[in-house]
């Protein structure tokens, strides 16, 4: 069972550095000999021979075939075992909530989605238990097996798990739930539970689980309400956790004052408030597809049938999510010039709008930003869409898993 660490981060001692790094580097490189281990860690042969014979005796790492030899005996080729144990993770998307159950070498089991609670509560945190502990009862695997547990949710979270605050839009007061989220599930599921914000969550799962290991600086736009921050390699959450809420808000304002604010500097919507604008391009008579998607009714127009009538090339569609999506580019734009990262990864399901969004998002960069930084920064639709938030809290307490190994 592993042990228990606050969700801020911690210094990982000299043996957890070397697990973490031995490990990664065979669950992304196996087969693998302990020589090239070696060399890709840049630890020295005898130190990584004496881990991984430690992992095999744990069961942690298979022997397998032998490696071609460049004179000499043969090498022995080593491989996680990804039976060795198993992970569940829960991630609150805009629309959903996505449930995976994975290996250990991030290969996905079983899989559900569900359709969420429309608001943000207690509520919302009980239905996210209601789908792991469905997801554990579904699955074949060896339930003694699971050794951990992870929850992506929105909001500033306490660094114990214990509470969350979801920040609003639009001038709304924001909503504060006393539950302990963490609590909750290890009541519920007797497994030992990480938490974390879901942009947080998805920046690591992009850079643990999808790109080169040697990006070190990388940004995850979370729709247009976060941002998942990666500064030298590690998450970068600040002193209270609270770092990637993108935007500022005043309760002396109102909603029409917040509303005119979202573009530069205010809090925004989840979908970067393409869907308002498009109900009243079509309330004022504009000819769209949305109309019929919607049923005729222009106030019922969702995300979902936003996104397919960009993906018919609807002209007013298109018209909108271009001015979305330049706007969004204007403060990637101040972070770019600010944090300086070699990759911006767009997500939270405003991706699905595909490359009439990321065409808008480049070309705002491009003109707002400065050419240094513009240039290195490589801005691209995640890898995992609407299951990043699951994928990213299983690669944390993977992660957890192979330091304390």
């Amino acid at each position: 069972m592993i042990k228990q660490m606050l969700l801020k981060d911690r210094i990982l001692t000299d043996r957890e550095r070397k697990n973490l790094a031995i490990l990664e580097v065979v669950r992304k490189n196996g087969p693998i000999s302990r020589t090239d281990i070696s060399k890709i860690t840049e630890l020295n042969i005898v130190t990584v021979s004496n881990y991984v014979a430690h992992y095999i005796k744990q069961g942690l790492i298979i022997e397998g075939e032998l490696d071609e030899s460049t004179g000499g005996r043969k090498p022995v080729l080593v491989e996680l075992n990804p039976k060795a144990g198993y992970i569940v993770g829960v991630g609150l998307n805009m629309l959903n909530m996505v449930g995976v159950l994975v290996d250990l070498e991030i290969n996905v089991i079983t899989e559900i989605k569900r359709e969420r609670i429309p608001e943000n509560s207690e509520a919302v945190v009980n239905q996210m238990v209601d789908l792991v502990a469905e997801l554990i009862d579904k699955s074949d695997v060896d339930k003694t097996k699971i050794v951990g547990a992870g929850a992506g949710i929105p909001g500033i979270i306490d660094e114990r798990g214990r509470t969350v605050r979801w920040p609003q839009s639009l001038g709304e007061k924001d909503i504060s739930v006393c539950l302990s989220i963490k609590d909750t599930f290890e009541r519920r599921l007797k497994i030992p539970t990480f938490v974390e914000n879901d942009a947080n969550a998805a920046v690591l799962g992009e850079k643990w689980l999808g790109l080169d290991r040697d990006v070190k600086h990388l940004l995850y736009m979370f729709s247009g309400v976060g941002v998942g921050i990666i500064v030298n390699g590690e998450i970068y959450r600040g002193v209270s956790g609270a770092a990637g809420e993108l935007g500022i808000s005043s309760p002396k304002i109102d909603a029409s004052e917040v509303l005119a604010l979202a573009p530069q500097l205010g809090r925004w919507e989840m979908d970067l408030g393409m869907t308002r604008r498009a109900r009243e391009l079509v309330k004022k008579g504009n000819t769209s597809v949305l109309k019929d998607l919607a049923s005729g009714d222009a106030d019922k127009i969702s995300l979902k049938d936003f996104v397919k009538a960009v993906k018919q090339k609807d002209p007013l569609a298109l018209r909108v999510v271009e001015e979305g999506g330049y706007a969004l580019g204007k403060k990637i734009a101040f972070l770019v010039n600010l944090l300086n990262p070699e990759i911006v990864v767009i997500g939270g399901g405003i991706e699905d709008c595909g490359a009439p969004l990321l065409d808008a998002i480049k070309n705002a960069v491009k003109e707002w930003a400065i050419e240094e930084a513009a240039s290195r920064a490589k801005i691209i639709p995640s890898a995992f869409g609407e299951n990043a938030v699951a994928l990213g809290v299983v690669g944390i307490v993977a992660r957890e898993v192979f330091a304390q190994a």
